[in-house]
């Protein structure tokens, strides 16, 4: 759910409770933005039960979010001396970037980043199920996960990066798709193994 936030936003370093102020009639609204106004309800002690009255939304998400929040408080506690490596671990698997738990510690993003691998605390490489089991997927789609043991492919090197266009907007989505299939194509034709960086793989 961080994840997706980051995503859709540059701007944002995920389910962030200081971007918007409570307000429950923004709460009763669906909008874009809301959800940054259901952060910082949490993390002003609304209850999931008066959230749900408000939001309609699903207690079970409800809960998800105010796990988050519970967590984001718990960073807010510490510095980086007292941030432990189960505790920075534990906040990767929420969806936490470096970045995020730079401003709720009072760090810097660079310094969480070399704290994370000092830890060994490194994402793995999981492949997406395009066919939900039902028959050996052959579309190669990764993604990072905190959330695992093993990575599901191995890397053995000498891949070339192409990086996508990130998140659609307007003047910049499937002509740079294009570009990057065509630069993708091109290598391929060269005997290079390749590796595209995208948000959204489907394209």
């Amino acid at each position: 759910f961080q994840k997706a936030l980051r995503m859709v936003d540059e701007n944002v370093n995920g389910f962030d409770p200081n971007i918007k102020k409570v307000n429950e009639n923004e709460l009763k609204e669906p909008t874009d933005k809301r959800m940054f106004v259901l952060a910082a309800a949490l993390k002003n002690g609304f209850s999931v039960e008066k959230l749900y009255e408000l939001t309609k939304i699903d207690k079970w998400f409800l809960e998800k979010f105010k796990n988050i929040i519970d967590y984001y408080k718990t960073l807010e506690k510490l510095d980086s001396g007292t941030i432990t490596s189960d505790i920075l671990k534990q906040a990767k698997k929420m969806g936490f970037s470096d970045k995020q738990i730079a401003s709720a510690i009072k760090s810097t993003e660079v310094a969480i980043r070399k704290l994370r691998e000092e830890f060994k605390i490194t994402p793995f490489v999981k492949q997406i199920d395009t066919v939900a089991a039902e028959w050996p997927a052959t579309t190669n789609y990764l993604y990072l996960t905190y959330n695992g043991s093993t990575h599901d492919i191995e890397f053995p090197g000498e891949f070339v990066m192409v990086l996508g266009s990130g998140v659609y907007r307007i003047g910049s989505s499937v002509e740079f798709d294009w570009c990057a299939v065509g630069c993708l194509r091109e290598l391929r034709n060269q005997g290079k193994k390749t590796i595209m960086i995208n948000y959204n793989p489907e394209t």
